[in-house]
């Protein structure tokens, strides 16, 4: 058998370097490799799996979807497919709007683009998203996105409207609160679209709340930004890939607004199936989607709205709401963000902690607290951050780093045992890595 380090082609990584244990079994909040180490999953993998891992729910919806229909395109109805979509709107109050079923989070969200842009009438309307954002590794979502991986000099093509982030902690406008920062920032937004003109302006994209670049908003930027969009007449996607379904205590991270931080479209994809199968969606309000009602939508793709995936889908909402993952996710999200600032009292090198709304939260750290400074620039990864996950794997704890950022998101099924065992392994590792 071909080693998968000399035969497969691995994301994010340089190929030469790519060497793994090879995984081959889960449960829970665990996984383990084919020499029988067991890992404890603080990072949901890539911020996926919220439903743990190998959940009995979604494995048997699958297996009866595989034995009754595995597949119809979308010329053809399918009852998952209808079933899915009606759940959806149902949990997202978005009564008389419909939902486009993709593969994953990149296509859901050009699609949303695509629709916001037919619906306003304004085929090459531009684009206003974020710097220190993430949105997809295809050609249109890397110029949408202002991440360090992905960024490229084709924004122009892709009618792209850069604004900065509300990074309270590093405010690019240098104010004195957090409050202050997301004001500024939802101004400029406003002004930036004002500078365009805002016939000439499609939406706006942006995450509400999680995301793997560590930005987490202060509370009144979300509604702050609906009210800007609102009044400008731009339509505001909420690229609600990482953060939905939980991960931020809420269905989707928006709804911590109520209907003040309601979007005009919403991006899906992770929780949806909690990773048990690839599945993205697209949910349109009903003011978006009757602007379709009776014109042609030029788009598709071969698996949209797959009924396997779907099943998986209505499952994996069962499985929400039987064992209250949301709310729990809130409890225990309120306990970690506790735990972290009590390791930010202990630890000189926390700079600052955030999140923690739900299963989610952020610890940065830096060479200096006084002054800010990164442990290495952005988003370079500093050598200390290596040894950390390394040593934790070794404890049986998998953390993920980006940057200067330890990104906490474990499955919303994790045991409170195993939560206390992970923050207290992070706590000895933070006292024990030179962080110099």
């Amino acid at each position: 058998m071909i080693a998968e380090n000399s035969s497969v082609l691995h994301s994010w990584c340089i190929q030469s370097d790519w060497n793994a244990p090879t995984i081959v079994g889960g449960e829970g909040a665990r996984f383990w490799d084919e020499s029988g180490r067991t890992y404890l999953d603080m990072s949901s993998l890539a911020e996926c799996m919220n439903l743990g891992h190998q959940h009995p729910r979604l494995i048997r919806a699958i297996q009866e979807q595989a034995q009754t229909l595995c597949f119809v395109n979308s010329s053809w109805g399918a009852k998952s497919r209808a079933a899915l979509a009606e759940r959806l709107l149902d949990l997202s109050g978005f009564e008389g709007g419909r939902v486009f079923f993709t593969l994953g989070g990149a296509d859901a969200n050009e699609h949303a683009v695509k629709f916001a842009r037919q619906a306003s009438g304004r085929p090459q309307g531009k684009v206003v998203t974020r710097d220190r954002s993430y949105h997809g590794a295809s050609y249109a979502a890397m110029a949408w996105s202002g991440d360090s991986r992905t960024r490229s000099h084709n924004e122009e093509a892709y009618d792209v409207l850069r604004v900065p982030p509300p990074y309270a902690y590093r405010c690019p406008y240098g104010t004195a609160s957090d409050a202050e920062c997301a004001e500024r920032n939802v101004a400029h937004i406003g002004a930036v679209i004002g500078q365009a003109g805002a016939d000439h302006v499609a939406a706006v994209l942006m995450e509400p709340n999680a995301g793997t670049n560590g930005i987490i908003a202060p509370d009144n930027f979300w509604p702050g930004l609906r009210a800007q969009t609102r009044r400008l007449g731009v339509y505001l996607i909420a690229d609600e890939v990482m953060s939905g379904f939980g991960r931020c205590g809420e269905w989707f991270a928006w709804q911590a607004h109520g209907d003040a931080g309601r979007p005009d479209l919403m991006t899906l994809a992770k929780g949806l199936t909690g990773a048990h199968i690839p599945l993205g969606a697209v949910i349109l309000a009903q003011h978006v989607a009757a602007k379709l009602e009776h014109t042609m939508l030029n788009t598709g793709l071969t698996y949209c709205g797959h009924p396997l995936a779907c099943a998986a889908g209505v499952a994996a909402i069962a499985a929400y709401q039987d064992e209250k993952l949301i709310e729990r996710s809130r409890v225990l999200g309120g306990a970690m963000l506790q735990r972290l600032r009590a390791m930010q009292e202990r630890h000189a090198v926390i700079g600052d902690v955030r999140g923690g709304r739900g299963l989610f939260a952020i610890a940065e750290l830096v060479k200096n607290r006084d002054t800010r400074e990164p442990l290495a620039p952005w988003p370079s990864l500093h050598p200390s951050m290596a040894r950390f996950v390394t040593a934790a794997r070794e404890r049986g704890v998998s953390f993920a780093v980006r940057g200067n950022l330890i990104i906490l998101a474990p499955p919303l099924v994790i045991g409170e045992n195993e939560l206390e065992r992970a923050l207290d392994t992070m706590n000895a590792l933070l006292g024990e890595v030179d962080w110099t």
